[in-house]
C-alpha cells in the first residue's frame, strides 16, 4: 500500500547553546546547523528510510527547491509539491547541552496548501492506503474528510497541539499520534468519550511508547543511548510505525523497529539528516539483542 503524507516542508537553523534562553537573555550560539525539516518531511523520509512508499503533499517557496531534491533523493515522491511565491516554511531551533529544545516555527508555504491540490494527489490512491497530517499545513480537514471518503485510513499527528483543529479532524481519524504532554491536553480539551473507537499511538520519550487500541495496549520500551539531539525523534518513531504497519509487521515489531529508529535519531544532530536507513536499524536491533 501507499501512504499519502500532506506534510510540512521547513528550512531549519538549529543553533547549539550551553542552555535555552530565559525571556529576556541573550545567549551565543556555538554552532549552527541548516538543513531539511517540518514534521511532514521528518515524517516522509522516516517512512521512505524504513522501506514504505510515501507520496508528499505540500508546497514550498521560491528558495525551497533543494528541500524537494532531498525529499526525492531519498525515495519520497514530490510530484504533489507545490511550488509558490510565498517563502518556504522554516523554524529556529535552539538546543542546549542536556539535549532539550525550543522551536519557534514560520509556516510559510505550508499554509497555502489547497484542497484541489490534496484532491487532485490523492486522485491515485486506493482504498486501504494511508493519509497521515499534522497540524502544520493548511486543508488538514478537506483532506481527511476526502481521504475517508475514498476509504483511506487516516493517521493524525495532533502537534503542534491545537484544540480546534482536533475537533475538526478526528471525526475523519483511525489512529491519533500523540507525545504524553500532548495526550494530556487532549484528554483535557475534549469531551468524555471524545477519542473512542480512535486507536493511539502514544509516545513517552526515555519510557517508550503504546499503541492503544480500547483497553488494550501494546508497549514497547524505549533504548537507552545518549541523546545528542532530540528534534525529530517523534517523527522518526511515527514514520517507522506507520511504515511497519502498513507492510502489515505485527504490532510489537513494527513499534520496536520505530523505536531503535528514533534512539539512533537522537544520538546525531539534526532533523530529517540524522534519521536512520532501514538497514542501520535492523543490525542495531540485532546488537542489541
Amino acid at each position: 500500500m501507499a501512504i499519502y503524507n500532506l506534510g510540512s516542508i521547513n528550512i531549519d537553523h538549529s543553533y547549539r547553546m550551553d542552555h535555552l534562553p530565559a525571556p529576556g537573555e541573550t545567549i551565543a550560539a556555538r554552532t549552527l546547523q541548516t538543513g531539511l525539516g517540518g514534521k511532514g518531511a521528518n515524517q516522509s523520509i522516516a517512512i521512505a528510510r524504513a522501506g514504505g512508499a510515501v507520496r508528499h503533499i505540500g508546497a514550498i517557496g521560491p528558495e525551497g527547491q533543494w528541500t524537494v531534491d532531498r525529499l526525492a533523493a531519498d525515495g519520497v515522491d514530490v510530484s504533489h509539491v507545490a511550488r509558490g511565491e510565498v517563502p518556504t516554511g522554516h523554524a529556529i531551533i535552539a538546543v542546549d547541552d542536556a539535549a532539550e529544545n525550543a522551536i519557534i516555527l514560520f509556516p510559510g508555504a505550508n499554509r497555502q496548501v489547497t484542497e484541489d491540490q490534496v484532491e487532485t494527489a490523492l486522485g491515485s490512491a486506493q482504498p486501504g492506503d494511508w493519509l497521515l497530517l499534522q497540524n502544520e499545513t493548511s486543508a488538514g480537514v478537506e483532506a481527511a474528510r476526502l481521504a475517508r471518503g475514498r476509504g483511506l485510513r487516516v493517521c493524525y499527528c495532533a502537534a503542534p497541539f491545537d484544540p480546534e483543529a482536533v475537533r475538526d479532524i478526528l471525526p475523519f481519524t483511525d489512529l491519533l499520534s500523540v507525545n504524553e504532554v500532548e495526550e494530556a491536553q487532549l484528554r483535557a480539551a475534549l469531551p468524555q468519550g471524545a477519542l473512542d473507537g480512535i486507536d493511539l499511538l502514544v509516545t513517552y520519550g526515555s519510557r517508550g511508547a503504546a499503541y492503544i487500541t480500547g483497553a488494550a495496549a501494546t508497549r514497547v520500551d524505549a533504548f537507552k543511548v545518549a541523546p545528542v539531539d532530540t528534534t525529530g525523534a517523534g517523527d522518526t518513531f511515527l514514520g517507522y510505525a506507520l511504515s511497519g504497519i502498513d507492510a502489515g509487521q505485527p504490532l510489537d515489531q513494527a513499534l520496536t523497529r520505530a523505536s531503535a529508529a528514533a534512539a539512533i535519531q537522537v544520538t546525531r544532530p539534526g532533523a530529517a539528516e540524522a534519521i536512520p536507513m532501514g538497514g542501520e536499524v535492523d543490525t542495531f536491533l540485532s546488537e542489541r539483542g
